[in-house]
């Protein structure tokens, strides 16, 4: 099966430079970093809320006990992958945040010899996170 493009960093015609992230994420609301995981799909880095590009987790504070075990899985998952080493992001220059505010960004790992890793992918493929589609998935 192809790889879905919202997955995938932007072309670099497209899309801001590339950051370099290589911070500790701890959990938002239980630890006191200044990097950490908010869910599945969201994250800080100091007064900075990003919004991962392309994916869609279940939130911490939903609707049902179901979304709120799947979410703290998911959370779990997203501070695992971010804290495996330094990882890069950028923003399309056409679309750098959400309704609410949050900067949105592709994040990505890069692996000489191979293709870089997705994280975003690696949500999806854990079952952790959905295919955002514009709406919220419904996780109860």
């Amino acid at each position: 099966p192809a790889l879905d493009p919202a997955l995938l960093r932007p072309p670099a015609f497209l899309s801001t430079e590339p950051e370099r992230v290589d911070a500790f994420f701890g959990r938002c609301r239980v630890d006191r970093t200044a990097a950490c995981v908010v869910d599945g799909d969201t994250l800080r880095l100091g007064q900075r809320r990003i919004r991962i590009v392309g994916i869609d987790a279940p939130e911490i504070d939903g609707q049902c006990a179901a979304e709120r075990e799947l979410a703290a899985r998911s959370a779990a998952k997203l501070q695992q992958l971010l804290n495996a080493g330094p990882f890069l992001m950028s923003a399309r220059l056409d679309e750098q945040r959400d309704r609410y505010g949050r900067e949105l960004r592709s994040l990505w790992r890069e692996r000489p010899g191979r293709p870089d890793q997705s994280i975003a992918a690696e949500m999806r493929a854990s079952g952790l996170a959905a295919r955002y589609l514009g709406r919220k998935a419904s996780w109860c």
